[in-house]
């Protein structure tokens, strides 16, 4: 018997009145059932009698059952659901089975080359296991079967009608259902209500429990509610299927159109020679880059053969995409176009002077380089290198230079930079190559001489991809650059009339033939009256302006800002005092929009209950017995560092440092140690100040420096050392008010050392007045800016019986 679906569908709505030949039962009447029947586990999900489908079991574990079957004359077994994981294995667990199974009957039982067994499924009447008869393969049970007499009401009907038009809504949804269709009109009539049902469950996707809960409820009304909602869930989640397949359909359509209308566009335009292909458009766009532009000969010569290359390539070919990415970056290099300068000394003072309070010295030595650069008539090759404390101005110095110059300026930090290609380029036989930074410098400003700004010069790394400041060697080496190479140009670039403006907190960490090339400008750090100058002149409007504020609505006194200065921003830099401003202006907006008042002003009383209690507060210099104050360098700006001794015990001569010293420090101490205690003998020449060349013999003395999270090194504390183990020993205090810095040798000479300028402000910072150096520092000192010098008296030693004399008299 066939039918097609239409003609199911009009036979089901013509005859649906008509009364049931079916009776009670709910699958055609079978001549006998046979009580006991093999039993085999099926999983994922449960077989019904309206099924007909193949199935596929491992011949070695259920052989036995299926031989069982084909002996046997009426060729049928049951199917239950298994929960059990392995249960395709041949272990049955019985516990796992579900209540009701199903009878099927067994068609062309075939082997496969893999020892699997393929056999079809006629799925017959519902069954329930009873007991077992067997507990072994072949599994054997007696079986019961359920029969439902459902009365032919119009309830049925309804619910038939229901899962037909469900059934009918899903077939065009997707085709594999009318295959599942036809099966069941191969077998059944339009009129029986409960293989319908099942058949419907059956071609569900739904999970294994809810399609046994079907396969478990005998009555026909329940089962149809069920399986209704199982075919509702179906449906739903066809219709969403089938509108994103035709969402995805119609845009793949669409941009299939658009590209054929467009390739037929091109065509058509090319032949009434309206526009060009896309290889004669970019040829032509690359030659109108260089309009105004002088190429070396090598230059235009590789050009040339690029453009050649370009025009006889494929535009979809990789090859194409390369090539065409190298002709953009080499036509984008300003070849032969300089910034003019415009040097005017009057201007960039006045351009400095507008964007730097303070730093005079620094000043005067742009301006001295500018006034070379100006007579001379270019400015160009040099490498100037601003080292300085973080927050002091570097960058800000590199900007005002290039605004000076009028030319374009240009930044990039070089901190943490392990690869030479960042520098230098990648080879073009990389994937992603591209040229290096001093490439996309000249490309970025469109010259060939801007002010380039390598920031963080001090904290370039090292790694296996190469050593970038190895790499810089060339780059800034103003005889070398001329013909600077870069790998992925492959071209060679001048960059002899650039100006390289480098940035350090330290010079420790630069290589030395890297050092040499620059031109160092130290910029030391800022006293309070200068600071308050650039807090009012630069960082508080600029904070305002954040803000959205007018100088008018907010205030600030300068008593205020000096007390911000002094307890909240003490170093060297004014980044910590701009941070604190904006904790001030944000604070103060919060109080305006509260109060809804248009102005406010803040004043000394509003300082701490707004920024809270100061991080620095006026320390005492410490004085006593075996205390001295020494002065420090440290790349956050100079810093005082006080120096103890105390002795332990005199059980046995020793010397015990802490303060988390460095090597350097502790040789220093051991020096300041050995020297004094000689030098109290009898003939030394400390002894005139007192009787006590036996002082270290026996006495076991502590040295400490405070601070101690602090790590400290470096050769500037022989002196203090030693003068405070001199005090210890004397048992006398020395005089306050003073610092010190130089080192000591071991015959008592005070040696040169560094960063004069940042620890006599330090000094200052700290109210000391009087402030010993070594005499070799006399020339450092005399180059310090007035303001810095003044209300300082500055002794310069020789040697520490100097040192000693200023400290302790005679």
């Amino acid at each position: 018997m066939t039918h097609t679906i239409d003609e199911f569908n009009a036979d089901w709505h013509l005859d649906m009145d008509e009364p049931s030949d079916t009776g009670t039962e709910l699958i055609p009447a079978q001549p006998n059932r046979p009580e006991t029947l093999p039993v085999m586990p099926v999983q994922n999900r449960p077989f019904f009698p309206a099924q007909v489908m193949p199935v596929a079991v491992k011949g070695g574990h259920w052989e036995a059952t299926l031989q069982a079957v084909q002996d046997s004359d009426h060729k049928l077994m049951a199917l239950f659901y298994s929960r059990q994981p392995n249960a395709a294995d041949g272990v049955l667990d019985k516990s796992a089975l579900a209540k009701t199974g199903c009878v099927v009957r067994v068609h062309e039982v075939r082997e496969t080359e893999d020892g699997h067994f393929h056999f079809v499924a006629e799925g017959m009447e519902r069954c329930n296991l009873l007991r077992w008869v067997s507990d072994e393969q072949p599994y054997m049970a007696e079986l019961s079967y359920p029969i439902d007499e459902h009365p032919d009401t119009k309830e049925i009907k309804a619910y038939a009608i229901a899962l037909i038009a469900a059934i009918k809504e899903l077939i065009p949804l997707n085709p594999l259902y009318s295959e599942e269709l036809k099966q069941y009109l191969e077998r059944f009539g339009p009129h029986e209500p409960s293989p319908l049902t099942d058949f419907a469950a059956a071609i569900t996707t739904a999970k294994a429990e809810p399609l046994q809960a079907v396969l478990d409820t005998v009555s026909l009304l329940p089962r149809m509610e069920k399986t209704l909602a199982l075919l509702k869930n179906e449906l739903d989640a066809a219709r969403l299927h089938s509108e994103i397949s035709e969402q995805v359909n119609q845009k793949l359509e669409k941009r299939e159109r658009e590209f054929f209308l467009r390739e037929q566009l091109k065509v058509i335009q090319r032949e009434l020679g309206v526009s060009k292909d896309d290889k004669t458009a970019d040829a032509e766009e690359f030659r109108e880059r260089l309009k105004g532009k002088t190429l070396p000969e090598a230059v235009e010569k590789r050009l040339n053969e690029e453009l050649q290359k370009l025009s006889v390539l494929e535009t979809g070919s990789p090859e194409y995409a390369v090539t065409r990415n190298y002709l953009d970056w080499l036509t984008q290099v300003p070849w032969g176009i300089f910034a003019k300068d415009s040097i005017e000394l009057a201007k960039a003072r006045k351009v400095l002077d507008k964007h730097h309070d303070g730093l005079a010295d620094v000043k005067d030595r742009i301006l001295e380089f500018l006034a070379v650069g100006a007579f001379k008539g270019e400015i160009g090759g040099s490498i100037i290198l601003l080292v300085g404390p973080p927050g002091v101005g570097k960058t800000s110095i590199g900007k005002s230079i290039a605004e000076c110059l009028g030319r374009p300026f240009y930044r990039f930090s070089v901190g943490g930079m392990r690869d030479e290609a960042e520098i230098k380029g990648h080879r073009r036989t990389y994937i992603g190559a591209m040229p290096g930074k001093l490439v996309q410098a000249l490309k970025e400003a469109e010259v060939m001489n801007p002010v380039i700004m390598l920031d963080e010069i001090d904290k370039m790394g090292k790694s296996y991809q190469g050593d970038p400041a190895s790499a810089l060697l060339e780059t800034l080496d103003p005889e070398q650059n001329v013909a600077f190479l870069d790998h992925y140009l492959d071209q060679r670039l001048d960059l002899s009339k650039a100006l390289f403006v480098c940035t350090a907190n330290t010079l420790d960490s630069i290589p030395g033939p890297l050092l040499d090339r620059m031109d160092v400008i130290r910029l030391s750090g800022y006293l309070a009256e200068e600071k308050l100058a650039i807090a009012k002149h630069h960082l508080w409007p600029r904070q305002l302006e954040k803000a959205g504020l007018k100088r008018s609505q907010l205030r600030i006194s300068d008593p205020a800002l000096r007390i911000v200065i002094d307890g909240y921003a003490r170093e060297a830099g004014v980044r910590a005092l701009e941070k604190q401003l904006a904790k001030l202006v944000r604070k103060s907006v919060v109080r305006l929009m509260e109060s809804e008042q248009d102005k406010a002003s803040i004043g000394i009383k509003d300082i701490e209950p707004m920024l809270g209690m100061p991080r620095f507060k006026a320390e005492d210099l410490l004085s006593g017995v075996g205390i001295v104050t020494g002065l420090a360098w440290t790349s956050l700006g100079g810093a005082t560092l006080p120096v103890e001794a105390r002795r332990i015990h005199e059980q046995r001569r020793g010397l015990h440092l802490s303060g988390q010293l460095g090597d350097v420090m502790k040789e220093s101490a051991t020096i300041a140690h050995s020297y004094v205690s000689a030098n109290l003998g009898e003939g030394g020449s400390l002894t005139h100040y007192g009787d006590a060349a036996n002082y270290f013999d026996q006495a076991h003395i502590h040295l400490h420096v405070p601070d101690g999270a602090t790590p400290k090194d470096g050769p500037s504390a022989g002196i203090t050392m030693a003068t405070a183990l001199l005090s210890l020993a004397l048992n006398r205090a020395p005089r306050s008010g003073v610092a010190m810095t130089g080192e000591l040798s071991l015959t008592g000479q005070v040696m040169a050392v560094g960063g004069i300028r940042e620890k006599v402000i330090s000094a200052k910072r700290q109210k000391i007045t009087t402030v010993i150096l070594p005499d070799a520092n006399r020339g450092d000192f005399d180059e310090l800016p007035d303001y810095v010098k003044a209300g300082i008296t500055v002794h310069f030693a020789e040697r520490f019986e100097q040192v000693a004399e200023w400290m302790f008299g005679r």
